[in-house]
């Protein structure tokens, strides 16, 4: 795949410096395209100006927005997934660095993604200008049975086994992870049609999942608070993570959190310009 096709718009000609490109951080077995269009419409509102300065900046100043796949997901679904966050970090800083993106960056990260951007922070301080991070949850602030409810263990399992009705599985996943998207509405439907198509078209093997499971399980996160900006986001109506997660996150690093109403655990599909408006007032 080609750099163009994980970036969210072709990267216009100049060079952002201080403002940092955005990469974005999916979760556990998920790639660039279950993004959808939020990569663009935060592309656009930094074209607009409306990101890191009270005065619009021009369009061709804008920081790039990327959606780097992790080894194991999406148009990587052949190579094997790291089995350590740490050896994640290492993946994706490649994988950024050959789409052609230089620090410093922004990370904006959701469940699984939160640990590798915590990770990467603290690995790589002087590449970082902010953590955001969207229902991400940790030890050692955080137990099992709050770090993924017991009603998505199933769902899990089922990832692991590789059940041949693919569609009841992602079915599954979108019940746990959306609260704006139902399964049984036309708009739903036609999201959970892409959902298995995408999964037919880049299989998800289970040895990376039981990988990526195991990176997740054994990670412990600083007691100490990235030296970079760090902030919290969380879904109230998260069926897949407690966000008592996000809180005791926040409380621990004396960061700020931002709850969302009803949201689930995918906050930026559900309410997407709600994110980004987030992220506006944050920076």
């Amino acid at each position: 795949m080609s750099s163009v096709q994980n970036r969210a718009t072709d990267p216009p000609a100049g060079h952002w410096g201080h403002w940092g490109h955005w990469v974005l951080l999916r979760g556990l077995t998920r790639d660039r395209r279950h993004w959808g269009d939020f990569p663009l419409q935060l592309q656009q509102a930094l074209q607009q100006g409306r990101v890191g300065s009270a005065s619009p900046q021009r369009s061709d100043d804008a920081p790039e927005v990327l959606t780097p796949d992790l080894a194991g997901n999406g148009a990587r679904w052949a190579e094997r997934s790291p089995s350590t966050v740490a050896g994640m970090v290492e993946d994706l800083r490649q994988e950024v660095a050959r789409l052609g993106a230089q620090p410093p960056y922004r990370l904006l990260a959701l469940s699984l993604g939160g640990m590798v951007a915590i990770e990467w922070a603290r690995l790589y301080p002087q590449e970082l200008l902010s953590l955001h991070l969207v229902n991400t949850s940790v030890r050692p602030w955080s137990p099992l049975w709050h770090r993924l409810r017991p009603q998505a263990w199933p769902t899990v399992l089922g990832a692991l086994l590789r059940p041949m009705d693919a569609r009841g599985l992602q079915r599954r996943v979108l019940t746990l992870t959306s609260r704006r998207w139902s399964a049984g509405s036309v708009e739903g439907q036609a999201l959970l049609a892409q959902w298995v198509q995408w999964q037919r078209d880049c299989p998800v093997q289970a040895g990376n999942v039981l990988r990526q499971l195991w990176a997740a399980a054994r990670f412990r996160a600083p007691v100490s608070p990235p030296a970079c900006a760090v902030f919290v986001q969380a879904g109230q109506g998260d069926a897949l993570v407690n966000p008592a997660c996000s809180q005791a996150l926040a409380q621990a690093w004396g960061v700020p959190l931002w709850r969302h109403p009803w949201a689930g655990h995918d906050l930026p599909l559900d309410d997407p310009q709600g994110l980004i408006q987030r992220l506006l007032l944050d920076l």
